[in-house]
């Protein structure tokens, strides 16, 4: 199958911008949400729907072995 250079250049992007936060999801949101503040554009937030689900664990496919988002309060209401 032949690579996409358009998906090899994101993935490109996507680690570069990991490897600039130290690969720290706090830090690389944290820099996301002020950037968000910072445009002056107004954002979206919508609640998580997942009709008929209980939001057992959410595994990420791709993501490094046993890396699971447990369910908050917020997202089961």
């Amino acid at each position: 199958m032949n690579e996409d250079p358009i998906i090899t250049e994101i993935r490109r992007h996507r680690v570069e911008h990991a490897e600039r936060y130290g690969h720290d999801l706090g830090r690389i949101c944290e820099a996301l949400r002020k950037a968000e503040a910072k445009s002056g554009h107004e954002a979206v937030h919508r609640p998580v729907q997942c009709e008929g689900s209980t939001l057992a664990s959410i595994e990420i496919p791709g993501a490094a072995p046993n890396y699971v988002i447990e369910p908050t309060e917020a997202t089961q209401a």
